[in-house]
């Protein structure tokens, strides 16, 4: 990592041109890698979306479980989607219906990993 830091931060320098320029494109690198990092792993993705769905507490504290049920039902319909089934083990409660938000669909493009609610199934 630390290599990486270097090596871009080389570049950074050898980049000719104003200092604004050099700010957007520090900006936008830097938001491509905490993009790229909440996005690395199932588990990462899973929390960065519980995250903004508005449950952080739940999202540092849940556990996050392979949900077996689900993925072995729909193996055909996930592999189409490269998609895998979790579920949270400390599911946070959702303030309007009082539901359980448990189960979720974490779906792989390329390397990044995207989540979305599966639902009460």
């Amino acid at each position: 990592m630390e290599n990486l830091c270097k090596i871009y931060c080389s570049l950074l320098t050898s980049i000719g041109g104003s200092d604004d320029f050099k700010k957007k494109v520090i900006i936008i690198v830097s938001l491509l890698v905490v993009i790229i990092l909440l996005h690395s792993t199932p588990s990462m993705a899973l929390r960065t979306h519980i995250f903004f769905m508005g449950y952080p507490k739940a999202a540092i504290s849940s556990g996050i479980i392979e949900d077996k049920e689900h993925n072995e039902v729909d193996k055909d319909k996930f592999a189409e989607l490269n998609a895998k089934a979790y579920a949270l083990t400390n599911p946070p409660v959702e303030k309007a219906t009082q539901g359980e938000l448990r189960n979720y669909l974490v779906r792989k493009f390329g390397f990044l990993h995207f989540a979305e609610y599966l639902g009460d199934t």
